[in-house]
């Protein structure tokens, strides 16, 4: 059971190509062209998926910010934003693991 979690949450090459185009080859919160789609929106410690409507898109800094401070709050009210304009009917419910 544990690999077929592990498999749902890793992010595939495939997706992160989507992502890549889609964020416009850069980090969606700062611009950055140095960035990279391998952030989860809902982290793979709580069941995030390796879906497109998951991932972002973020610079090291911005990755730093959003997974280890206080920001996470305020980062994750403009991640949600960007992702339901990206995808209509975004649903958090709908990109978390479920058996």
């Amino acid at each position: 059971m544990a690999q077929k979690r592990t498999k749902a949450l890793a992010i595939s090459p495939e997706v992160k190509a989507r992502v890549w185009e889609r964020d416009g080859q850069c980090c969606v919160y700062c611009g950055s062209p140095y960035a990279a789609p391998n952030a989860h929106f809902i982290a793979r410690s709580h069941g995030g998926l390796g879906i497109d409507e998951n991932i972002l898109t973020l610079c090291q800094t911005c990755h730093r910010l959003y997974d280890q401070t206080t920001k996470r709050e305020d980062m994750r009210d403009f991640f949600r934003t960007y992702l339901k304009a990206k995808y209509p009917g975004w649903d958090e419910e709908r990109i978390v693991y479920r058996r």
